[in-house]
């Protein structure tokens, strides 16, 4: 049994072997009709596109993998960048013709499962339902800290620069890469200073992201052409105060503040434990007052 909602992410940079084919009336099969229009989808910030089956009229497979040949073929002109394709139960029949061109969120599998007792509902957790993120509120020497303006945003903000956590990845490396990847600041762990916990966020999870207090350890920005519109350093009441600064992020100022002069520090521990069957590295929060 097929999973009620299946996404698949298409890469437009991964299909070009599929768009030639349609330049080449001998490869293509339906070179002598007429291609139906490309699927209408919704557009997202990141000039994303994201199709939605149930809102789709398909005939067939001939018919959808003709139009799907069409659409990447068209919003691979248009340089649109990730493409979206969630697919209802009922469509299931476009999953197979979709993993010929895309990259499936769990590396190159799908998922599935049957539940089979009859006398009570399955207590699996849905896939990828929570999501986690880091940002790093990064001081200097001279109070200051490190502030982006991300592209693809309708309107204007300071943030502290972070980003998604990756499979593996421990949170503090994924801080300092973040720092890294969007400004160009090397930035060294000092304490945690708090998460947040949110609901019906992309694709109706939940996140969570956790906010440590970093220190820089060098100073030259250089920013992500690809991500970040405006970085610089700021002084902190300039940030405090800024109108484009969200209510949250200042809290999230104040309570480092609030910290650092109490001295009070929150980090990670690793250790590793053991249980009757099994061995576990476990990163854990320690507390020093």
């Amino acid at each position: 049994m097929l999973p009620m909602k299946c996404f698949s992410r298409l890469n437009c940079n991964l299909i070009s072997r599929r768009i030639i084919s349609l330049s080449c009336p001998v490869c293509h099969t339906h070179s002598n009709q007429t291609l139906p229009q490309i699927f209408t989808g919704q557009m997202d910030r990141f000039n994303g596109i994201t199709i939605d089956s149930s809102s789709e009229k398909l005939v067939d497979k001939d018919y959808f993998s003709r139009k799907l040949d069409e659409s990447l073929a068209k919003w691979t002109e248009e340089q649109r960048r990730c493409i979206w394709f969630k697919v209802n139960i009922k469509d299931s029949m476009q999953v197979p013709i979709l993993a010929q061109v895309s990259v499936i969120l769990k590396d190159d599998y799908v998922m599935m499962f049957k539940w089979l007792p009859l006398d009570c509902e399955p207590n699996l957790p849905p896939a990828s339902h929570t999501n986690l993120g880091v940002g790093g509120l990064v001081f200097n020497n001279k109070d200051q800290l490190l502030a982006v303006s991300e592209k693809n945003y309708t309107y204007g903000h300071w943030k502290l620069p972070g980003g998604y956590v990756e499979r593996g990845e421990d949170i503090i490396d994924a801080a300092v890469r973040e720092i890294k990847e969007e400004t160009g600041v090397d930035a060294a762990f000092q304490s945690l200073i708090t998460f947040r916990h949110v609901h019906d966020m992309m694709f109706g999870n939940s996140d969570i992201y956790v906010l440590l207090m970093m220190t820089a350890l060098s100073e030259k920005i250089s920013k992500s052409e690809r991500e970040v519109q405006e970085c610089k350093w700021m002084n902190i009441e300039e940030y405090v105060n800024h109108p484009n600064v969200s209510e949250f992020n200042r809290l999230v100022v104040h309570k480092a503040l609030k910290y650092k002069s109490k001295n009070l520090k929150m980090e990670f521990k690793k250790r590793t434990f053991k249980w009757p069957t099994f061995v576990r590295v476990i990163n854990f929060l320690n507390v020093e007052i």
